[in-house]
């Protein structure tokens, strides 16, 4: 079984600062059908304008992923942690009993475009912890590149759960294939182009919980760039 969910039924807004769309419930915006899916709980496509974004804040007890699309994006946190995230870069922060941070548009000039990924961790209050690792392009055209997973395989960043995320990069005609395990669940995002999704369209920013599937079959219509989350 696949359920679409289109871009353009997502919660968020335009704050001039800021340009948010939220795939489930987040902060404000509450739709009951959408609090998450198995352990993905936030998946918010954001533009930040130049020279804006988040200032310190807390968080706790969540495995947080960032995935820039365009732009760069200056991340500061209590361990001490500085740095800039760019296209291709996986970073996770596991914000465990507690870390604050701030996530600032390295730019004064261009905005930065991103997708900010929360996953319940398998318990509470681990040790706060920072991980970032280049994942390059060639990697991730024509195939699913995993980037995050709870054993670090294939180089990935390491979350405290049993999710992996893969990422591709499809050229119209291009197709990638993924089985899922028994029991196990998928969420495809459309972070780029569109795609058909086992026999589906799907356009930027749209996503598709799957169950009860055990191939799933990604075809590049546009030129896209996918996520793909195999979920317990």
């Amino acid at each position: 079984m696949i359920n679409i969910r289109h871009s353009n039924e997502r919660g968020g807004g335009d704050y001039g600062w800021l340009n948010s769309r939220h795939t489930f419930s987040f902060d404000q915006y509450c739709d009951p059908r959408f609090m998450g899916f198995r352990s993905l709980r936030v998946i918010n496509e954001d533009v930040v304008a130049p020279s804006g974004g988040f200032p310190t804040h807390p968080h706790r007890d969540m495995e947080i992923i960032t995935y820039v699309l365009e732009g760069a994006l200056e991340h500061k946190d209590s361990l001490g942690t500085g740095s800039v995230i760019r296209p291709g870069d996986g970073q996770r922060m596991s914000a465990g009993r507690g870390i604050h941070h701030s996530e600032m548009n390295a730019s004064k000039k261009d905005p930065v475009h991103l997708l900010q990924i929360w996953i319940t961790p398998d318990r509470h209050d681990y040790e706060p912890s920072y991980e970032q690792k280049a994942f390059p392009e060639d990697q991730k055209r024509g195939k699913l590149r995993l980037i995050a997973s709870p054993d670090g395989a294939e180089g990935s960043v390491t979350i405290h759960q049993d999710a992996r995320l893969h990422v591709a990069i499809l050229s119209p005609g291009q197709e990638v294939t993924h089985v899922l395990g028994k029991g196990r669940y998928a969420w495809l995002q459309v972070a780029n182009g569109a795609v058909e999704f086992n026999g589906k369209a799907l356009q930027q920013g749209d996503g598709a919980a799957v169950s009860d599937e055990s191939k799933l079959s990604i075809g590049g219509t546009k030129n896209a760039e996918v996520l793909l989350f195999d979920l317990a």
